[in-house]
């Protein structure tokens, strides 16, 4: 009879560590998924702050690149031999609808209005605005501009060559440096008069020259000023 209880007691004792061990097992497999799922939830909330944090940062770049305070462009004017002024840097093609501070006047590129200025040898007698004017040089045209000081038969000879050059457009310009003024997307020129040379020279290369970022594009149905 002791032997027979003492058999039992030896089988229930094993029975209960065996018991303890399987607890002790589930506990610490508990304790790993535990762990598990808290780095999962670390790591998401991680991930999740900083497409917060980039997201903020895109929407804060949208914002600042469209203020249209700033043009975009980076670079200088270099001269060739034939005094044409091209930019060698960044000019800017992002549709704003605020001024823009351009760093060259008259503007050859840069952020600019959603809306060209008409440019199907339309002649301005008053002045346009900037931002209009540089989506007509993206669409490949010649702005001719001109200030008080250019000789009146110069201004009339130079709206007599836009008004049968499709492409092309002018007005007055008072903030620039010379009296007649030609401006393509990216290039610049200085002219002495109508009969300059390199008037008929700039058109010939500039009015959908290479240079036009948007060849082909329309020259109507934008902005009459």
């Amino acid at each position: 009879m002791g032997s027979g209880k003492n058999s039992s007691t030896a089988a229930r004792k094993a029975r209960i560590e065996e018991m303890r061990r399987a607890e002790r097992a589930r506990e610490s497999r508990n304790r790993i998924l535990v762990i598990a799922a808290s780095v999962v939830v670390v790591a998401g909330l991680a991930v999740g702050g900083v497409v917060l944090v980039n997201s903020q940062s895109d929407k804060k770049d949208i914002a600042t690149s469209d203020d249209g305070k700033g043009s975009g462009d980076s670079g200088h004017f270099t001269t060739g031999e034939d005094g044409v002024k091209t930019w060698t840097g960044k000019l800017s093609r992002t549709h704003v609808t605020d001024k823009v501070a351009y760093p060259m006047h008259p503007p050859v590129g840069g952020n600019h209005n959603p809306v060209w200025l008409n440019c199907n040898g339309n002649v301005y007698t008053e002045p346009v605005q900037d931002e209009n004017a540089v989506h007509a040089l993206e669409h490949g045209a010649v702005w001719v501009t001109y200030t008080a000081k250019a000789q009146k038969a110069d201004v009339d000879a130079l709206a007599a060559k836009v008004k049968k050059t499709p492409y092309s457009l002018m007005s007055p310009y008072e903030n620039q440096d010379a009296p007649l003024i030609l401006s393509a997307w990216g290039h610049q020129v200085a002219v002495k008069s109508a009969k300059d040379p390199e008037v008929d020279k700039f058109f010939a290369t500039y009015v959908q020259g290479r240079q036009t970022p948007e060849p082909g594009a329309s020259c109507t149905g934008g902005v009459m000023k």
